[in-house]
């Protein structure tokens, strides 16, 4: 089994070659709602946290927008500088994009990394909608590497957490540790993926 540096480069590229290869077209019109299964899994007014995609992840923006045309609070991730933990807070319009949003302390510059303003209000998850890079069938997710989803998930679980992914980040194994919190579910253009009990 590859160690996880070595495998989480493997898969963004992977993933970067995955995404350029469908048209925009049909990029568009994929995770433009959340599968019926998992709707109804999810309580009237529960907040919805989402992230600002980056170029090649699975878009969670859509979501966004089909949550708060249904009454729910969107939130974001939000950070108050680099050493800072993650925390949440509310994102009020996902159908102004980027207004109302500022760059985060990881932004380098271009890649739209964007988060709440400070004075936006501060919000708790129900049900987390995560990014990834790889992820297992039976819920093992593997991110970035900086370990704010897996201690957020630790220390502060919600209702359901949710990961968005296309297919082609599906993994046979990963190289977990028993600091990687997994996800309930996994939702790709194809497949929804149950955590098994």
């Amino acid at each position: 089994m590859l160690d996880k540096k070595t495998l989480r480069a493997r898969l963004k590229q992977e993933r970067r070659e995955f995404v350029a290869a469908i048209p925009d077209w049909q990029r568009g019109l994929l995770f433009r709602r959340p599968p019926s299964p998992l709707v109804e899994m999810i309580p009237d007014g529960a907040v919805i946290s989402v992230y600002y995609e980056q170029p090649a992840e699975a878009p969670a923006s859509h979501y966004a927008r089909w949550f708060f045309e249904r009454g729910h609070r969107i939130a974001l991730p939000w950070f108050a500088d680099r050493a800072s933990p993650m925390q949440f807070r509310e994102w009020t319009n996902p159908f102004e994009d980027g207004l109302r949003l500022e760059a985060d302390p990881f932004d380098k510059g271009g890649l739209n990394s964007l988060q709440p303003r400070a004075d936006a209000a501060m919000l708790v998850p129900d049900v987390m909608f995560c990014p990834l890079v790889g992820f297992s069938a039976e819920g093992g997710r593997i991110g970035m590497g900086g370990g704010h989803y897996d201690r957020w998930l630790g220390a502060d679980r919600p209702a359901l957490a949710i990961g968005l992914g296309w297919d082609c980040q599906l993994v046979e194994e990963l190289p977990l540790e028993p600091h990687d919190a997994p996800l309930d579910a996994v939702v790709t253009p194809t497949r929804l993926y149950w955590k098994e009990s």
